[in-house]
């Protein structure tokens, strides 16, 4: 059994056809499905979601690139993260590749997300790109070792993945993991402990070999524990196994 620890089912192509969505899930062998909050105008319509199956959960946050979102504050995103239905924050951090020119608000808000998470003991979805020292250095600030959660769609080099594994961060590998070139992201996937890795899909983005450059869904996560498994030289299963429990001791999803 595996899960897919971040995808985006409220979005065009995958929330008109849920049904078919799940019945793919079902026929792979996932088990469950993270549907990942970007901002606080549509997390209605994550819930919705959510609450369509008892396979699917949600998380809350507002992701950096929406620079004209409501802006979340601590209480409100404590009051939105009440429902059982949802099991994290975020996905939150750093994006300097799109947004070079707003760093400090960035920041701000990502501390935001933090001491919200510290606060209802609820893990993070941390995104980052062009980032990671900022990333990794506003996590230490902020204390969030505490409460942990995952970088999610990790790309980043074994140096800043150790950083991450040092302050209780999980690892989650996407389906870029599948593609010929990314050597980076296939020797950080080699070398990450098994009890902190994930596995995850971003659906509708980041299809796997064999599906690259085609919308994604869940039930293709299989092709990223396949080839984590490939590359640690293990069997399938234990990849499934490993990343499932690791799901479920994270983000404690109720069953």
């Amino acid at each position: 059994m595996l899960v897919d620890s971040h995808c985006h089912l409220d979005f065009p192509g995958l929330a008109e056809r849920l049904p078919d969505v799940l019945a793919a899930m079902q026929a792979n062998d996932v088990g469950a499905a993270l549907c990942i909050g970007v901002n606080l105008e549509d997390f209605p319509r994550v819930l919705a979601v959510a609450e369509q199956s008892p396979i699917l959960y949600a998380t809350v946050g507002v992701h950096p690139e929406y620079t004209d979102a409501e802006e979340p504050d601590e209480d409100r995103l404590l009051a939105l993260a009440s429902h059982t239905k949802v099991v994290g924050i975020g996905e939150t951090g750093l994006d300097y590749y799109w947004h070079k020119d707003k760093p400090e608000w960035q920041r701000a808000r990502f501390r935001t997300h933090i001491r919200a998470a510290l606060r209802c003991g609820k893990p993070l979805v941390v995104h980052t790109r062009e980032s990671a020292e900022d990333t990794i250095r506003i996590l230490r600030e902020e204390g969030a070792s505490a409460i942990g959660g995952v970088m999610h769609c990790f790309t980043e080099n074994w140096e800043i993945a150790q950083q991450a594994l040092d302050i209780g961060f999980h690892l989650s590998f996407s389906g870029i993991v599948t593609f010929k070139n990314a050597h980076i992201v296939k020797d950080v996937a080699r070398q990450c402990p098994l009890d902190r890795l994930l596995v995850e899909t971003d659906a509708p983005y980041l299809a796997p070999t064999p599906y690259r450059g085609k919308p994604n869904e869940p039930a293709y996560v299989r092709y990223v524990a396949e080839e984590i498994a490939r590359l640690r030289e293990l069997p399938f299963a234990s990849i499934a196994a490993a990343s499932t429990e690791n799901f479920r001791r994270l983000f404690r999803p109720e069953t």
